[in-house]
């Protein structure tokens, strides 16, 4: 069996755990109605009941998993399923309760996204699963040294479960919240096809890019320093924004139901990512070939939000 398959299999059978005991709680609840301690608390508390199945399915599982693989691939692949299959454990919970179109709209969006994210993850690991792992774990790695194998259960697991609970919030309220359907339905629905759009074209863009430069690399030509057309013409992180839009698009479904609360998943997620962008633009400034170009498109183009160049900025810099 070649590496990618095995790869491909251990992905598809990791999160059956958490699957099959789900199941087994729905079949006791339909054939007993829950009868008995632990289906019952499995009935009346779907989010806690949520945290469990990740906890050992995800955090400990795939921990262990990674141990073996001596990676931790598996997760940022897994950053695209879970979302989808939230979203349907909460729109299948016999406690749940929800307007159906809603719910429906929700679940096509969260497939489109799913699907999207999944297709720019395979699609820049050229089609292999765990080729390599997130380079920000590479780096704790040596950072960590000989205390990796349990510090990355805390950075890497554990952390994860509060940032994927956290900005799937929105999918909880929209089925655990009966309301009809009104203005701000449509409103939450247009923002998140915007994020799911923005994004697809920026990691789009930002593809056909580093394909170009590998191209140019073995032709042994110079590379071209940095990506500054389409969207990263206006912003140097048009994939985050895009990202960002698509989870504050779900928090106004749950604002829309006075769940309001359930934004604090997108806003710590936010945050996390405001890190990450100064990390990666920190490792930019390291490359010493593109340090220079770089520094000009940080003073010509936004950080996020899409703008227009600074222009007088850019004449002024190429004149000294």
């Amino acid at each position: 069996m070649s590496r990618n398959l095995k790869n491909a299999v251990i992905a598809l059978l990791a999160s059956l755990p958490s699957i099959l005991f789900y199941f087994q709680f729905l079949n006791h609840h339909h054939q007993t109605n829950t009868s008995g301690p632990i289906w019952s608390w499995c009935y009346h508390h779907p989010l806690l009941l949520a945290n469990v199945l990740f906890f050992f399915n995800v955090n400990l599982l795939f921990w262990i998993i990674s141990h073996f693989l001596n990676s931790h691939w598996m997760i940022d692949l897994y950053w695209t399923v879970i979302p989808v299959m939230l979203v349907h454990y909460y729109a299948t919970h016999p406690l749940s309760q929800y307007d159906y179109w809603r719910s429906k709209i929700v679940i096509v969006l969260t497939w489109l996204w799913g699907v999207r994210l999944s297709h720019n993850y395979l699609r820049r690991e050229n089609w292999q699963f765990g080729a390599r792992e997130d380079w920000r774990f590479t780096d704790m790695r040596s950072q960590y040294g000989k205390h990796w194998w349990w510090v990355s259960f805390f950075a890497v697991y554990l952390a994860q479960q509060v940032f994927l609970i956290g900005v799937c919030l929105p999918l909880y309220a929209v089925h655990f919240v009966d309301k009809p359907l009104n203005v701000w339905d449509f409103v939450a629905v247009v923002v998140c096809l915007c994020g799911v759009v923005v994004a697809y074209f920026a990691d789009t863009q930002l593809h056909q890019f580093v394909t170009r430069n590998n191209k140019l690399k073995e032709l042994g030509k110079p590379v071209v320093l940095n990506l500054d057309r389409g969207l990263w013409c206006y912003s140097r992180h048009p994939n985050y924004f895009g990202e960002q839009l698509w989870w504050w698009g779900l928090v106004i479904f749950a604002w829309n139901l006075e769940q309001g609360w359930t934004f604090v998943g997108s806003l710590i997620n936010s945050l996390c990512l405001a890190y990450v962008t100064i990390l990666v633009e920190e490792r930019m400034l390291k490359q010493e070939y593109r340090a220079e170009a770089y520094k000009l498109y940080q003073k010509t183009t936004s950080v996020w939000i899409p703008w227009f160049k600074s222009s007088a900025i850019a004449e002024k810099e190429k004149s000294t």
